[in-house]
Protein backbone atom coordinates (compact mmCIF):
# COMPACT_ATOMS: atom_id res chain seq x y z
CA UNK A 1 0.00 0.00 0.00
CA UNK A 2 1.55 3.37 -0.62
CA UNK A 3 1.56 6.17 1.51
CA UNK A 4 1.69 8.68 -1.47
CA UNK A 5 -1.56 10.18 -1.08
CA UNK A 6 -1.93 12.43 -3.98
CA UNK A 7 -0.79 9.38 -6.75
CA UNK A 8 -4.13 8.59 -7.21
CA UNK A 9 -5.13 12.53 -7.87
CA UNK A 10 -2.88 12.57 -10.23
CA UNK A 11 -4.39 9.75 -12.51
CA UNK A 12 -7.00 11.86 -13.56
CA UNK A 13 -5.16 14.27 -15.64
CA UNK A 14 -3.67 12.02 -18.07
CA UNK A 15 -7.43 11.14 -18.91
CA UNK A 16 -8.51 13.14 -21.97
CA UNK A 17 -12.28 13.08 -21.15
CA UNK A 18 -11.45 14.62 -17.38
CA UNK A 19 -8.87 17.49 -19.30
CA UNK A 20 -12.36 17.62 -21.63
CA UNK A 21 -14.61 18.41 -18.42
CA UNK A 22 -12.11 20.67 -16.98
CA UNK A 23 -11.45 22.48 -20.27
CA UNK A 24 -15.48 23.03 -20.96
CA UNK A 25 -16.18 23.96 -16.87
CA UNK A 26 -12.93 26.62 -17.35
CA UNK A 27 -14.67 27.74 -20.46
CA UNK A 28 -18.10 28.34 -18.39
CA UNK A 29 -17.39 30.10 -15.45
CA UNK A 30 -14.91 32.68 -18.02
CA UNK A 31 -17.99 33.02 -20.49
CA UNK A 32 -20.23 33.89 -16.80
CA UNK A 33 -18.09 36.18 -16.00
CA UNK A 34 -16.95 37.86 -19.05
CA UNK A 35 -21.16 37.76 -19.38
CA UNK A 36 -20.95 39.37 -15.63
CA UNK A 37 -18.51 41.86 -16.73
CA UNK A 38 -20.32 43.20 -19.75
CA UNK A 39 -23.73 43.36 -17.71
CA UNK A 40 -21.71 45.63 -15.23
CA UNK A 41 -19.84 48.03 -18.24
CA UNK A 42 -23.51 48.43 -19.95
CA UNK A 43 -26.04 49.27 -16.75
CA UNK A 44 -24.22 53.09 -16.65
CA UNK A 45 -26.45 53.24 -20.03
CA UNK A 46 -28.89 50.77 -19.28
CA UNK A 47 -29.93 52.75 -15.85
CA UNK A 48 -30.48 55.46 -17.28
CA UNK A 49 -33.83 54.62 -19.50
CA UNK A 50 -33.68 56.66 -22.89
CA UNK A 51 -30.77 56.68 -25.00
CA UNK A 52 -29.57 59.60 -25.22
CA UNK A 53 -29.60 59.87 -21.07
CA UNK A 54 -27.77 56.68 -21.37
CA UNK A 55 -24.84 58.62 -23.80
CA UNK A 56 -24.91 61.87 -21.62
CA UNK A 57 -24.22 59.49 -19.02
CA UNK A 58 -20.99 58.05 -20.91
CA UNK A 59 -19.88 61.49 -22.22
CA UNK A 60 -20.58 62.13 -17.99
CA UNK A 61 -17.83 59.18 -17.59
CA UNK A 62 -15.40 60.46 -20.19
CA UNK A 63 -15.21 63.56 -18.35
CA UNK A 64 -13.96 62.08 -15.64
CA UNK A 65 -11.31 60.03 -17.12
CA UNK A 66 -10.05 63.06 -18.21
CA UNK A 67 -10.25 65.13 -15.25
CA UNK A 68 -8.39 62.41 -13.57
CA UNK A 69 -5.83 62.44 -16.59
CA UNK A 70 -5.25 66.13 -16.02
CA UNK A 71 -4.95 65.83 -12.19
CA UNK A 72 -1.61 63.49 -12.92
CA UNK A 73 1.71 65.15 -13.53
CA UNK A 74 5.12 63.67 -15.53
CA UNK A 75 5.81 61.35 -12.62
CA UNK A 76 2.25 59.42 -12.87
CA UNK A 77 2.84 57.63 -16.04
CA UNK A 78 1.90 54.04 -14.81
CA UNK A 79 -1.20 55.89 -14.01
CA UNK A 80 -1.28 57.86 -16.86
CA UNK A 81 -0.87 55.21 -19.42
CA UNK A 82 -3.85 52.91 -17.20
CA UNK A 83 -5.99 55.45 -17.56
CA UNK A 84 -5.58 56.15 -21.15
CA UNK A 85 -6.70 52.50 -21.82
CA UNK A 86 -9.82 53.10 -19.55
CA UNK A 87 -10.64 56.21 -21.99
CA UNK A 88 -9.79 54.29 -24.96
CA UNK A 89 -12.20 51.38 -24.15
CA UNK A 90 -14.80 53.88 -23.15
CA UNK A 91 -14.61 55.60 -26.22
CA UNK A 92 -14.38 52.55 -28.01
CA UNK A 93 -17.41 51.51 -26.46
CA UNK A 94 -18.90 54.42 -26.87
CA UNK A 95 -18.80 55.35 -30.45
CA UNK A 96 -19.76 51.73 -31.34
CA UNK A 97 -23.23 52.74 -29.94
CA UNK A 98 -23.45 55.31 -31.75
CA UNK A 99 -21.72 54.66 -35.41
CA UNK A 100 -24.08 51.36 -35.18
CA UNK A 101 -27.38 53.13 -33.55
CA UNK A 102 -27.58 56.57 -33.19
CA UNK A 103 -26.00 57.69 -36.12
CA UNK A 104 -27.97 55.84 -38.55
CA UNK A 105 -30.81 56.22 -37.13
CA UNK A 106 -30.40 60.61 -37.55
CA UNK A 107 -29.12 59.27 -41.03
CA UNK A 108 -32.99 57.78 -41.60
CA UNK A 109 -34.22 60.85 -40.04
CA UNK A 110 -32.84 63.15 -42.56
CA UNK A 111 -29.90 64.45 -40.22
CA UNK A 112 -27.32 62.80 -42.74
CA UNK A 113 -24.39 65.95 -43.12
CA UNK A 114 -24.99 66.05 -38.92
CA UNK A 115 -24.62 62.13 -38.62
CA UNK A 116 -21.47 62.32 -41.50
CA UNK A 117 -19.69 65.12 -39.77
CA UNK A 118 -20.11 63.33 -36.08
CA UNK A 119 -18.43 60.20 -37.56
CA UNK A 120 -15.74 62.43 -39.10
CA UNK A 121 -15.12 63.55 -35.37
CA UNK A 122 -14.97 59.90 -34.05
CA UNK A 123 -12.25 59.84 -36.54
CA UNK A 124 -10.06 62.08 -35.05
CA UNK A 125 -10.86 60.44 -31.47
CA UNK A 126 -8.82 56.91 -32.78
CA UNK A 127 -6.27 60.06 -34.08
CA UNK A 128 -5.82 61.51 -30.63
CA UNK A 129 -5.75 58.48 -28.96
CA UNK A 130 -3.27 56.83 -31.35
CA UNK A 131 -0.74 59.79 -30.80
CA UNK A 132 -1.10 59.77 -26.85
CA UNK A 133 -0.44 55.96 -26.92
CA UNK A 134 2.31 56.80 -29.12
CA UNK A 135 3.99 59.35 -27.13
CA UNK A 136 6.43 59.55 -23.83
CA UNK A 137 3.33 60.15 -21.14
CA UNK A 138 6.16 61.81 -19.30
CA UNK A 139 6.46 64.34 -21.75
CA UNK A 140 4.84 67.98 -21.01
CA UNK A 141 3.43 67.85 -24.81
CA UNK A 142 2.05 64.88 -23.74
CA UNK A 143 -0.93 66.69 -21.24
CA UNK A 144 -0.86 69.14 -23.74
CA UNK A 145 -2.42 67.08 -26.07
CA UNK A 146 -4.70 65.59 -23.84
CA UNK A 147 -6.25 68.81 -22.98
CA UNK A 148 -6.53 69.62 -26.42
CA UNK A 149 -8.34 66.31 -27.25
CA UNK A 150 -10.52 66.72 -24.34
CA UNK A 151 -11.76 70.50 -26.01
CA UNK A 152 -12.23 68.39 -28.65
CA UNK A 153 -14.21 65.89 -27.40
CA UNK A 154 -16.12 68.63 -25.03
CA UNK A 155 -17.73 70.71 -28.29
CA UNK A 156 -18.27 67.35 -29.85
CA UNK A 157 -20.51 66.34 -27.00
CA UNK A 158 -22.11 69.78 -26.85
CA UNK A 159 -23.46 69.41 -30.56
CA UNK A 160 -24.58 66.10 -29.80
CA UNK A 161 -26.38 67.00 -26.41
CA UNK A 162 -27.69 70.32 -27.10
CA UNK A 163 -28.31 70.47 -30.78
CA UNK A 164 -28.75 66.75 -32.53
CA UNK A 165 -29.87 64.16 -30.25
CA UNK A 166 -32.62 66.30 -29.07
CA UNK A 167 -34.10 66.76 -32.78
CA UNK A 168 -33.74 63.11 -33.59
CA UNK A 169 -35.40 62.24 -29.73
CA UNK A 170 -38.37 64.70 -31.30
CA UNK A 171 -38.20 62.84 -34.85
CA UNK A 172 -38.38 59.00 -33.24
CA UNK A 173 -41.37 59.65 -31.38
CA UNK A 174 -42.06 57.52 -28.05
CA UNK A 175 -42.03 53.77 -30.32
CA UNK A 176 -38.71 55.40 -32.23
CA UNK A 177 -37.09 56.21 -28.77
CA UNK A 178 -37.83 52.71 -27.27
CA UNK A 179 -36.27 51.04 -30.32
CA UNK A 180 -33.11 52.64 -29.95
CA UNK A 181 -32.83 52.31 -26.49
CA UNK A 182 -33.34 48.64 -26.95
CA UNK A 183 -31.03 48.22 -29.83
CA UNK A 184 -28.20 50.57 -28.33
CA UNK A 185 -28.10 49.01 -25.10
CA UNK A 186 -27.54 45.41 -27.66
CA UNK A 187 -24.77 47.23 -29.21
CA UNK A 188 -23.39 48.27 -26.13
CA UNK A 189 -23.30 44.96 -24.20
CA UNK A 190 -21.50 43.53 -27.72
CA UNK A 191 -18.94 46.38 -27.21
CA UNK A 192 -18.48 45.71 -23.63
Amino acid sequence: MSLNIFANARQPLGNPAFLLGAAAAGFAVGLVANLGRKAAVQSLTALKGQWDEGLKAEHRLTMTLFDALEATDESDVKKRKALLVQLQHALAKHAFEEENVVYPAMRDHGQIEDADKLVHDHGYVKQYLFDLLEMDAADPAWIAKVREFRSEIEAHVEEEEQRLFPRLRAALGADGNKHVTTVMNKAGFAAA
